[in-house]
Order: structure tokens, then sequence, then C-alpha cells
């Protein structure tokens, strides 16, 4: 048993939150059907300059991670009898997950009202960067905008320098999918007390905003502006920041507490220097301290200092990430297997319930691939079905 059997996604999301958002939920036991254009969409530039462009090979689809759990059906949302199919679809669903731009859900005639006519028990999420409402809601943007809004790019970074661009881990991934996947499960046990579902509008905007809580409440309580580099988890600390070693590799140092700084100082024989102390103070600590992380490459400060209680890790590039044996141990790199391909390497599953754990059950499917087997589903037969692919309602 998984601890999402039997529920029912439908995602029409494209762009990275949605599909993360989806991924989590199939990682979980959910049975997530991706519902694609029934033909490719025009004037997209090609995969190879456009990740983001839809996907339309196997192996491509097989290995991107988004796709994994989850079936694959092309629909022209347009066309009549495929409108039809996802009403069909949606009137089965548990959860609806989309990214459209405001508005562009309801001109399809498949908005959160529409599909609630068909199904009152659906939990409807729409994904956007602004939310549905506001003064913004209307604007494009990507990852950078929405953590610029928020106000977490201003915090990022060292003094003196631009703000540092933090991949798209913040608004995309943690406030944007992650976050979306919370509400749907929060949706999904209200509805087990309601016996209805409901309609989630998750801006990534209001996700970073939320994961700012703590640093803003300290702002409203009269705390200094954060400014980066300033703040003592951004730097300000000679012992919490990141000091180059021998061989050119980094070692993160981060004993917050007095009895890990304590230890770290005692095992480098430097004096520690506390947070009250005045900023020349502060800054000569760290001079000496990246003088002497530089005596030892990272890999033999981190097999002193591991043992020793002192909040310390190596800084592993992507590459030495994968290969680091705790996180296979934990099976965090597992390998999928792919019954044309072999094996793929990926991401395992971060959740570890002990009594319904998650798994990766099967590859990201080619655009369609399942669109026959859904159709069945529903109870259409191969003359009901070949009529559909005739028409490009499906494909």
């Amino acid at each position: 048993m998984m601890a999402l059997d039997g529920i029912r996604v439908l995602d029409l999301s494209r762009d990275v939150p949605g599909p993360y958002c989806t991924m989590l939920l199939g990682d979980m036991g959910a049975d997530v059907v991706i519902v694609e254009e029934a033909a490719p969409p025009q004037g997209r530039r090609a995969r190879a300059n456009n990740p983001q462009a839809p996907v339309r090979d196997e192996a491509t689809a097989a290995r991107d991670p988004l796709r994994r759990n989850k079936r694959s059906i092309r629909i022209d949302l347009k066309h009549p009898d495929g409108h039809a199919v996802f009403v069909e679809l949606a009137r089965r669903a548990d959860v609806v997950v989309e990214g459209f731009r405001p508005g562009v859900a309801k001109r399809l005639a498949i908005d959160h009202a529409a599909l609630r006519e068909v199904n009152r028990r659906l939990v409807y999420c729409s994904l956007s960067g602004y939310g549905q409402h506001g003064p913004l809601a209307p604007l494009v943007g990507h990852e950078l905008n929405y953590v610029a809004l928020a106000g977490a790019l201003s915090m990022i970074g060292r003094p003196g320098t631009p703000p540092a661009i933090p991949m798209n881990l913040v608004a995309d991934l943690a406030g944007g999918g992650l976050m979306a996947a919370f509400s749907i499960v929060v949706a999904l046990l209200a509805r087990e007390r309601t016996g209805e579902g409901q309609f989630i509008d998750h801006a990534m905007t209001d996700g970073v905003l939320s994961l700012l809580t703590r640093i803003a409440s300290q702002r409203f309580a009269g705390g200094p502006l954060p400014q980066p580099g300033q703040h003592r988890i951004t730097g300000a600390l000679p012992h919490y920041d990141v000091y180059a070693c021998k061989d050119g590799k980094y070692l993160a140092v981060a004993p917050l507490e007095p009895w890990f700084h304590d230890n770290l100082c005692a095992a480098i024989g430097e004096v520690a220097v506390g947070e009250d102390a005045p900023p020349v103070e502060r800054e000569a600590a760290r001079a000496r301290l990246q003088a002497r992380f530089r005596e030892r490459t990272r890999d033999e400060w981190f097999a002193l200092l591991r043992e020793r209680d002192a909040c310390v890790a190596p800084v592993l590039d992507l590459d030495e990430a994968l290969r680091e044996p705790h996180h296979v141990e934990r099976g965090m790199v597992v390998e999928v297997e792919h019954p044309t391909l072999g094996p793929i390497p990926m991401v395992g599953v971060a959740t570890k319930l002990a009594a319904t754990p998650g798994a990766i059950r099967r590859c990201g499917p080619a655009p369609g691939a399942d669109t026959d087997g859904v159709l069945a589903e529903l109870g259409h037969d191969a003359a009901a079905i070949a009529r559909l692919r005739e028409a490009v309602a499906v494909a």
C-alpha cells in the first residue's frame, strides 16, 4: 500500500513547478495522468534550445524525472470531442493541477467552476507566479522574478555585489511545487471530513513569502533590514561561512551554537569569537579562519572535523553529491529500470514513510503513450478511440 493509492491526478501543467508537484504526489502512489497537447505547439523553439519545450521522444521522456510515475494522454482541449474527454476524466478524478496564466482555464471551459459542476469532490489547484487575483496577477514571470518580488533575492549574496541567483530552488520548487503538493494533500484530507473538494489558488510569490516567515517576523519586531552577507546566517559571522581549502575546494562551516563553536576552535587551534564581538574582531577571526583552512584540503578537514561535533560539511559539486555514500545508502540516488533503455539513474524519494513508503514505479512516458489505455478506462472501445484519433481530438 502507498499513501496516495486510489488518488487520480490530472496534470495540465508544463514548466517545472507543476510537474514537480505532481511528481511528489506520484512518488507517494497517486495515479498521475499528464494531459498534453494533441499536436506539437506551433512556433515553439526546439527542445535543444529550450529545455522547457514539450518532450517529444521516448528516451527524453523516460529520463525526465518530473514525468516519472505518470501516464500521458494527448488531448486537444479546444476540440469539442477532446474537451468532452477531459471532462470525463475530471468527473472521475480527485485532483486537477494547472499552471495556465489567469483566465486561460476559464476560456477553455476547464476551470474549477466548470469542473465542479460534474465533480464536487474535485480538488483543483491553480499554480501560478502571482496568483489568480491581485494587481500583478496577469504578469508573466519566472523564478528570478518571484524571488525578487517576495524580497528573498535582496538577501542572497555578499555585501557590495549583485544578488546571487538561487537557480530555481526557492520559488519553482520549494515555494511552488512542494508547497502546492502540501496544499493538495491538505485539501484531500479536508475532503474526507466535508465530502467536497475545493479550489487552491497557489502563487509562487506567496510560497516564497511563507518561506521568509521567521525573518520577516524579526523585521516586524524592529530588527534590521536583512542585507546580503549581514545576517547571522548569511555570512555576518565568521563561524557561519564557506572557506576555501588547500585544493581550491570549499568547506561549509556552521557551528552557530557556542558549544559547537568551541568544538571547532579547539579542533583547529583557534580562539572562539562570539556573535556579540565587535565587527572588527569578527573580521579578524574570519581572516584567521581563511588562512587556517587553506592549510589542508577540503576532504582532509572534513575527515578531521566530522567526528568533533563542529557542524562542518564539504561543499560537494553535483557529481560528488550523486556519488556520496550517505545519499546512496538513504535511497536518494537510485536506478530505475526502463524496458528498452535499461537502468536510468534518478534522484530518489525524499519522503520516508515507514508504513506506506513512496517509490519510483516507472520512468516517464512519451507523450500520448497511455492515450488508448486511459480512454479504455473511461469506457471507450477501439472504434470510439479510432474516431477520436481520426478527428485529432486525441493523439
